[in-house]
């Protein structure tokens, strides 16, 4: 029985060459970059990468395959903390692996991780995420981490506007509008923290989340009812010379048309010496 003697046929021969070209390109950059003295930039060769918009071209089909490499280069690269500089070109590494695999939700979510955690830096963190979610629009978790970095940076404002994001994309989760409304708290927008936590309480899947709920509704009303009376005494002691003796003396002068009451319907706490208003209850004990 005789032996075929099989040769590639032109289709095979072409993913060969491909495969050659490919492999011969991969060195000749390695080749290239490595001779780049590493005094100036210590181990970050792969920095001098183009655009991957320009390098995906040079990929012959397998961009998701060069991202992946960089992502695992990245990770150990940033995680080489002998590298006093290694932060200043992460936006450039990590859009490079945005543009190879837009769809590669990991490396928007770690690379802000490092620039917040690591380079201290909110604005580059928020950007890579903002770039996530341009990539990739139903995503909710880009606007989501978003949101939590900045809350714990103490930039309740921002942190909002992300969460506010998050709450319009499909399948988000629940917790996104409570974490909206605890930053308008923050940020003293009571109305619409009202409003907010208001509808969390009416739509509630729970008792759990309904008391939740509950306790920073009393803190909300809390925060205005004792503004309110705040300012009311203020008026009065400009017009008088004094702060008032109670509370009530505010309706008896006409200055208020009743006294607000705590969500439990209890008095505010009034001590006439300091001027000091606090709630009969603590919120979060409540």
């Amino acid at each position: 029985m005789k032996t075929e003697n099989r040769r590639p046929n032109g289709a095979a021969r072409t993913v060969i060459l491909l495969l050659f070209l490919l492999c011969g390109s991969i060195v000749s950059l390695k080749w290239a970059v490595e001779r780049i003295p590493r005094k100036k930039i210590p181990g970050a060769s792969i920095i001098y990468i183009p655009s991957g918009k320009y390098l995906k071209f040079a990929t012959f089909g397998y961009s998701s395959l060069v991202a992946d490499l960089i992502y695992l280069w990245a990770i150990q690269y940033y995680t080489t903390y002998t590298i006093v500089d290694r932060f200043e070109n992460l936006e450039h590494i990590f859009s490079i692996i945005a543009e190879l695999d837009p769809q590669y939700t990991d490396p928007y979510e770690v690379g802000a991780l490092i620039a917040v955690t690591e380079a201290r830096d909110l604005k580059l963190a928020l950007k890579i995420l903002d770039l996530g979610l341009a990539k990739n629009p139903d995503q909710w978790i880009f606007p989501f981490e978003a949101g939590h970095h900045a809350q714990r940076a103490g930039d309740y404002h921002t942190a909002r506007e992300y969460y506010e994001k998050t709450m319009k994309i499909p399948g988000a989760p629940e917790i996104a509008k409570r974490l909206y409304a605890a930053a308008g708290f923050r940020v003293m927008d009571l109305e619409e923290s009202w409003k907010t936590w208001l509808e969390v309480y009416n739509t509630a899947p729970d008792e759990r989340t309904r008391k939740i709920a509950s306790k920073h509704l009393y803190q909300v009303k809390a925060a205005s009812d004792t503004i309110l009376i705040n300012r009311t005494a203020a008026t009065f002691k400009e017009k008088y010379g004094r702060l008032p003796a109670d509370l009530e003396e505010l309706v008896r002068v006409g200055l208020l048309a009743s006294l607000p009451k705590d969500l439990d319907g209890k008095d505010y706490i009034y001590n006439p010496k300091t001027g000091e208003i606090k709630a009969p209850s603590v919120w979060w004990k409540r």
